[in-house]
């Protein structure tokens, strides 16, 4: 499956672009949100984009070097305030937008074992020069480590069964191609999610864990704010209940303001640095039917208060 960007025009409006602007997309991937964001820029436009995986680094060499307005940083976005200080740009950012999770590239790529659809690595990482690959981790990790990860992570209420099966499995060989563990699970899983695979959500619990995606989003989310001049726009378009929830209750927490402790007189309310925008945002139908990844994808708006 090609590219296919998510929520395109609804994320462009949530931005409220302004032609001279300056911009940030901290999750490039193969440029379907930048190069609409390009497209509604002037010459005085600024938009920098950043991504880990060193193929979205590849993709975006170009428009570097042939426009002006574009640059890119290949970095974690948990990095972003650091790459805003090295660009002048903290404080001064009309609009960052985060497209949370695995791109279809990554998803599609056998050799980057993100899949259980096709046979391949266990790798998981989304930049494969950092880190523990998923093979790796399985390799060392507790029974116990493993139940946790599957149960919090991928909401998979076979935990412990996988688990067991798992570890069991690697006690005679060790884990490393995609089918291998997909295969796994699916004879440890007694029932099966109607139009499902029973890997599904372990594949998923894993290459978060691997990829620190809820701690990185952590990370990303205050440093946006940080990084946003008044009026700015904070645009977090998620794929995974963990990852809505944690947009969710950041965006709530910045609007209502930091609560004192119980008992330290205040004077006034407690005054937020944002603003939630509108209502979550869902793909219409008619998106779902040309891309069915797009089926699990909310989009939450914020903007930066003076």
């Amino acid at each position: 499956m090609s590219h296919r960007t998510v929520l395109l025009t609804e994320a462009m409006e949530a931005l409220n672009i302004k032609p001279a602007g300056s911009y940030v997309d901290a999750t490039f991937g193969r440029g379907g949100h930048a190069a609409a964001l390009l497209a509604r820029l002037v010459e005085d436009g600024r938009l920098l984009a950043l991504d880990r995986d060193p193929e979205a680094a590849a993709a975006a060499a170009d428009w570097a070097r042939t426009d002006t307005r574009f640059s890119f940083v290949r970095r974690r976005f948990a990095e972003l305030g650091e790459v805003l200080r090295d660009h002048n740009m903290m404080g001064r950012v009309d609009g960052v937008l985060l497209d949370i999770g695995v791109s279809s590239p990554q998803l599609d790529d056998p050799g980057r074992g993100f899949s259980f659809r096709q046979d391949g690595p266990l790798d998981m990482r989304m930049d494969p020069t950092s880190g523990p690959s998923a093979a790796q981790w399985l390799a060392s990790c507790t029974e116990a480590e493993l139940a946790r990860v599957l149960r919090d992570y991928g909401e998979e209420r076979f935990h412990r069964r996988i688990a067991r099966a798992v570890l069991a499995a690697r006690s005679t060989a060790p884990l490393q191609s995609t089918r291998q563990l997909a295969d796994i699970i699916a004879a440890a899983v007694p029932s099966r999610e109607p139009g499902k695979h029973p890997a599904t959500r372990s594949f998923q619990a894993i290459r978060i864990l691997v990829n620190r995606e809820l701690e990185e989003l952590q990370a990303a989310l205050s440093q946006a704010v940080a990084g946003l001049a008044a009026g700015g726009r904070l645009v977090a378009i998620s794929f995974h209940s963990l990852e809505d929830r944690l947009v969710k209750r950041f965006m709530r927490t910045q609007s209502r303001g930091v609560e004192p402790p119980p008992g330290i007189p205040i004077t006034g309310t407690p005054r937020g640095v944002l603003r939630e925008v509108g209502r979550p945002v869902y793909p219409a139908a008619a998106e779902i039917d040309d891309n069915p990844r797009a089926r699990s994808a909310v989009m939450r708006v914020a903007e930066r208060l003076p």
